[in-house]
């Protein structure tokens, strides 16, 4: 089923956006989803959006610090993996090689959270439920259905997610070269937790990231929107065998994401 109440640890369970125009944002990919935004408190005063469609929870949004600004932090998506015990997740990140960039912290009644980065330097959030399990839809137009890690060393990152968090490796031939699916215990229905695919010279001098992919009905329809309203097309629509039609595109803001129309849905 496309909606969710629970994830299994170590798979990712939520997505945010971290933005330098937040009413630009919401105008976006309302235009673009359906979004619906709901403005909330959080920590230090400062205020997150839930997005919404149909009534579930889809993705969040925080505006960027003005230290993370000058600091040359650009508008991103963020990936959380569910986590059922952080302070446990969060000891064994640097054992494994990676940094632990915010510690553990309480985010009021709705749990706990931390952001830390692998090897190669791909950040990634940690998040330890309480009363806000993670996206309540997926799977369908305007939610979450893949997360995906681009590195240069696809080696050092595979070895690190083993060691922090029992993933286990499925490497795949593909027209783009190698293509490793990556399995967490428990896994929702029987599907991959997450991807990764190595860089190559066309992406550009893009650093080593986690994107993520949100469903749309009809790709070329998305992008034509996307373009209408301020945001680009990275890599245009294209298909790809066994997986479906996607585009890698950004919004007005440069945050980038990839839209696509699964070929086997995953329920």
């Amino acid at each position: 089923m496309p909606e969710r109440t629970r994830y299994a640890n170590g798979v990712p369970s939520w997505v945010d956006l971290g933005t330098t125009d937040t009413e630009g944002a919401k105008a976006f990919y309302g235009a673009l989803f359906g979004w619906e935004a709901t403005d909330m408190p959080a920590l230090d005063d400062m205020t997150y959006t839930m997005f919404s469609r149909d009534g579930k929870m889809v993705a969040g949004m925080g505006e960027l610090t003005a230290d993370q600004v000058d600091a040359g932090m650009p508008p991103a998506w963020t990936t959380y993996l569910n986590v059922a015990d952080l302070d446990d997740a969060i000891a064994r990140v640097p054992v494994a090689g990676g940094t632990v960039i915010v510690p553990p912290l309480d985010v009021m009644d709705t749990g706990r959270m931390a952001l830390i980065a692998d090897p190669t330097g791909a950040a990634l959030g940690l998040w330890q439920p309480g009363t806000h399990i993670g996206a309540q839809l997926v799977n369908e137009h305007g939610a979450l259905s893949w997360n995906e890690l681009i590195t240069d060393d696809t080696e050092a990152a595979a070895d690190f997610y083993a060691e922090a968090f029992g993933w286990r490796t499925e490497v795949a031939d593909t027209p783009n070269g190698p293509y490793t699916a990556f399995w967490a215990d428990g896994n929702v229905e029987g599907n991959a937790a997450a991807g990764m695919m190595a860089k190559n010279e066309g992406m550009g001098p893009m650093p080593n990231a986690w994107g993520v992919y949100f469903s749309a009905d009809d790709v070329d329809a998305a992008t034509e929107t996307i373009e209408t309203n301020g945001g680009g097309v990275v890599m245009p629509a294209m298909d790809l065998p066994g997986v479906g039609r996607m585009a890698v595109v950004h919004d007005p803001q440069g945050a980038m994401f990839t839209v696509i129309k699964l070929a086997n849905e995953q329920r």
